[in-house]
C-alpha cells in the first residue's frame, strides 16, 4: 500500500475517532471503517460510476456496536 493511501486512511481514522468522542480502545475499528472507505471510494472512481450496495456496505459502521458517550 502506498504512503499516500495509508496517509489518507490514518486521517479518515482520526476524523472517525475524533467524531466518536474519542473512545479508548477502539483503533482498529477506525482503521479497518477507514480503510474500507477508502478502497470503495477508489473502486467508484476507477469504475466510473458508483455501486450503492457495495459503496454502503463499505461505509456502515459494525453491526452491534454502539458508539458509547
Amino acid at each position: 500500500m502506498d504512503s499516500e493511501k495509508l496517509k489518507r486512511i490514518e486521517q479518515r481514522a482520526y476524523l472517525f475517532w475524533e467524531a466518536e468522542g474519542q473512545p479508548h480502545g477502539r483503533h482498529e475499528e477506525h482503521w479497518h471503517r477507514a480503510a474500507r472507505q477508502i478502497e470503495a471510494e477508489e473502486e467508484v472512481h476507477i469504475a466510473g460510476k458508483p455501486r450503492k450496495k457495495a459503496f454502503e456496505r463499505a461505509t456502515a459502521k459494525p453491526a452491534g456496536k454502539k458508539s458509547k458517550k
